[in-house]
């Protein structure tokens, strides 16, 4: 790896956690390396747009660029494109919003969101970063996994978000195993507490590719039957949505029967 350009994006990581501000010296304590080197580091960056920096206070913040960047990443990432129209078909049939997915590390990221047809306000939840452990779509991800990166995801980190969070790998393993036997993942308040989760794996011509799921109050998507019901729907858009994709009857077979 070039060693600049790992410490140039331990920087706009630390700057994207969403904690305070970040000056040079703190940046440089964080990274682990001198302050001149931080500050050429911060002083290219600022010149192609990744980072800002406070005139008044010195400290630093992400810069406009990265939204380019980002937008550009939604604007041509495969199975978010290819989710558009398969999204808000499941909104309207589950009546419920509908989040897309990809693993990025220990998180899912939330390539895209179809808005519940009949809700109220709502709060658009793409670039949403969750861990793996703690919602339906990590878990319907993480089950149909290489068994090597599943182990070490089940090792690693799991922090738990709120009271219900399973933290523990044996649990955590065990409904893997309930996931990759039913085809669906759920989560109940895991991630927050109100809120549950059902949610499928997609694939490609490749394997997997991400998940597809519905999201929404506990009391409306684990109600007695309802949960069964939206996961009928949930893993027929994923299987449609996996054939459009090129995936083969193989994956499709095993895991969305």
């Amino acid at each position: 790896m070039v060693q600049s350009v790992q410490r140039a994006v331990q920087i706009l990581r630390l700057l994207s956690a969403g904690g305070p501000r970040l000056g040079l010296a703190e940046l440089a304590d964080r990274v682990g390396i001198a302050k001149p080197t931080v500050h050429a580091l911060l002083r290219t960056l600022e010149a192609e747009g990744l980072v800002a920096q406070d005139r008044q206070t010195g400290k630093y913040v992400l810069g406009p660029g990265v939204l380019t960047l980002g937008n550009a990443f939604l604007e041509t990432h495969e199975l978010r494109m290819r989710s558009l129209t398969w999204a808000d078909l499941l909104a309207a049939r589950a009546n419920e919003a509908v989040w897309v997915a990809v693993l990025t590390g220990d998180h899912v990221l939330v390539v895209h969101h179809a808005f519940r047809p009949e809700g109220a306000v709502q709060i658009l939840e793409v670039g949403a970063s969750i861990p793996w452990h703690t919602c339906a779509l990590g878990k319907a991800i993480v089950a149909f996994l290489p068994e090597q990166r599943q182990a070490e995801l089940l090792a690693g980190p799991l922090p738990p978000l709120t009271g219900c969070s399973i933290a523990d790998p044996d649990a955590l393993n065990d409904q893997l195993e309930q996931v990759r036997s039913s085809g669906y993942a759920q989560e109940d308040q895991e991630s927050t507490l109100g809120d549950a989760g059902i949610a499928a794996p997609v694939f490609d011509r490749s394997g997997l590719a991400g998940a597809i799921g519905v999201v929404g109050p506990v009391e409306r998507l684990l109600a007695d039957g309802q949960n069964q019901d939206l996961a009928v729907k949930v893993r027929e858009v994923a299987r449609q949505l996996s054939r459009e994709l090129g995936a083969g009857r193989a994956p499709l077979a095993r895991a969305l029967a």
